[in-house]
């Protein structure tokens, strides 16, 4: 089953905009900010922008954590109060009086909740609210309880005993290394923050290719797993985004000194320059990294949004030889030559070819075989990869001034 999407950009000029390069941080702007006003155009309250959930009202989850950080670091950039109010309005409606997010349940230690809450900082910083406050307090609690493989790795969920996905270290690492940061935590936090990172990477790392497998099974009792290494099978590129995403976003918070942090800043590099290896012609990688080609295979949007993202912050940050900005660009340029469409009618931008979910394990059972993976749904205008390519946009357009 061939998934690839053939996509038109419609309108001369949007065409010549769109197979050019854009390397210049108003060309990249102004593609984030398309990207969002058609996200706010079809979706005129932030929590119904996943229409394919089926949602009636809100819901405090990652995925809108992902797309509205961009919203608040394009406000940050532009100034343009619509983008805030779009991010505040959604927090708002989840977070009660009292601080407490609604149907947020503790106890089921779901790592993928505590994403979100990164939209507490700056709202905090700005508006002395202390319902952020109590908020960010509680997700920082849940860290503190967060059950660990016997190796001190935090559980995906309660419900994923002794596993550790390379998504979790985006979703509760990095949000703890903010807090830590922001509330002068010191050198124990960031010490647990490490060794996530330093975990989950030599776990899951394959000595052939440099590349992460998606998950580690420390137990080895899931079908998914390798019943002698606890891996799951394939490498997902979105799975290695997520976790270069957190390394960058962590280690812009972690101390200088802090005597972990060559350790991170190696992780970052070598997975970094194994991730480039597959990067295909256009610019992208696709769905299953290294397998290319592969009937049913495709190039997959938010994987390569991910790692433009974490490319141009590591260069802009030092963290990453400044060649890898080059390596963000093209990504970039791959997503808008190949996986834009503009819809001449409403002048709305979508993006294309976005793996809508996957996982492993949980009913129905996610298996991480290469068929799994390319057969999950692809959508258009999904949190996962709009969300992505507008940091990837705003961080391109940082490095460019």
């Amino acid at each position: 089953m061939n998934h690839r999407i053939k996509t038109v950009i419609c309108g001369a000029c949007m065409l010549l905009m769109a197979c050019s390069a854009t390397n210049s941080a108003t060309d990249q702007l102004q593609w984030a900010e398309r990207v969002a006003q058609t996200t706010m155009d079809r979706s005129p309250q932030a929590w119904a922008m996943r229409p394919q959930k089926g949602l009636t009202e809100p819901q405090w989850s990652y995925t809108y954590g992902l797309v509205l950080l961009g919203f608040q670091r394009l406000y940050e950039q532009t100034g343009k109060q619509a983008y805030l109010d779009y991010a505040k309005t959604y927090v708002d409606q989840l977070i009660d009086e009292q601080g407490n997010i609604k149907d947020y349940v503790v106890y089921e230690f779901n790592i993928d909740d505590i994403n979100a809450g990164k939209l507490l900082f700056s709202l905090y910083d700005q508006f002395k609210d202390p319902r952020y406050l109590t908020a960010m307090q509680s997700l920082r609690q849940q860290l503190r309880w967060q059950p660990k493989t016997r190796s001190g790795g935090y559980w995906h969920k309660r419900i994923y005993p002794y596993q550790m996905w390379l998504d979790g270290l985006y979703m509760g690492s990095a949000y703890y290394a903010q807090y830590a940061a922001a509330f002068n935590e010191g050198d124990e936090s960031f010490d647990e923050i490490a060794h996530q990172f330093i975990l989950i990477g030599e776990k899951t790392r394959d000595s052939k290719t440099g590349l992460l497998y998606h998950g580690w099974d420390e137990s080895k009792l899931q079908k998914w797993a390798n019943p002698k290494t606890g891996l799951s099978p394939h490498f997902w590129s979105r799975a290695m985004g997520w976790y270069l995403m957190a390394l960058v976003d962590s280690l812009e918070y972690m101390p200088a000194k802090h005597s972990k942090r060559d350790q991170l800043v190696t992780l970052l590099n070598d997975l970094s320059n194994a991730v480039e290896t597959y990067q295909q012609p256009s610019g992208l990688w696709y769905q299953v990294t290294d397998q290319g080609p592969r009937e049913g295979n495709y190039l997959e949007a938010s994987g390569s949004a991910m790692f433009a993202y974490a490319f141009a912050k590591g260069a802009r940050l030092g963290l990453l030889p400044k060649a890898k900005g080059q390596v963000a660009q093209k990504a970039f340029d791959g997503l808008v030559s190949e996986l834009i469409e503009i819809d001449e009618s409403t002048d709305r931008v979508h993006l294309n070819n976005i793996c809508g979910s996957a996982g492993l394990g949980g009913n129905p059972y996610r298996s991480g075989s290469f068929e799994y993976y390319v057969e999950e749904p692809i959508v258009v205008d999904d949190a996962h990869g709009i969300g992505p390519f507008i940091l990837a946009a705003l961080e391109l357009a940082k490095l460019e001034e």
